[in-house]
């Protein structure tokens, strides 16, 4: 996988898409980077182009969309097997995220929505016959983020 060397311009319009791409406007962003608008869409299929944007996604509560289960699985995987398994379990009844680790015994973060306790233990029974056994289970009460802060454009003096 080759590397694409980011500029100022690159660095800021990413910084704005990870604070709220739904709600900023091409011009916005533009106005903030100071370039123009058309330089900006282009800027961005470049980015998405060569990968570096891989998608946009919504950030959703689950809990009030009335799916009051949202429980992070810690599992392990063997080493051989983490990426085939990782891959698989995003098709899996109730998985909405899976993280791959490089090293730990505990190498494979599975977050999924459930229902209510029996289809929480569906989901547990399925992830465990896939040969993930599960170290924890940990219920999501919130969940934050932020853009990376060296995207972030630094302020004129």
């Amino acid at each position: 996988m080759s590397s694409v060397s980011l500029d100022e311009v690159d660095r800021g319009i990413l910084f704005a898409l990870q604070e709220d791409a739904r709600n900023t406007t091409i011009a916005d962003i533009a106005e903030e980077v100071e370039v123009s608008a058309s330089t900006v869409r282009n800027r961005i299929e470049r980015l998405e182009d060569t990968g570096i944007i891989e998608g946009y996604y919504p950030k959703i509560n689950y809990e009030r969309a009335n799916y009051p289960l949202h429980v992070l699985f810690v599992c392990s995987a063997p080493a051989e097997e983490r990426e085939e398994l990782a891959v698989e379990a995003l098709d899996r009844h109730g998985v909405v995220d899976v993280r791959e680790m490089l090293t730990s015994s505990r190498n494979i973060y599975v977050e999924v929505i459930a229902t209510d306790t029996r289809d929480l233990t569906d989901i547990t029974n399925d992830l465990a016959s896939m040969g993930f056994e599960i170290t924890s289970s940990e219920i999501v009460t919130n969940h934050y983020t932020r853009p990376w802060a060296e995207f972030e454009l630094d302020e004129p003096e």
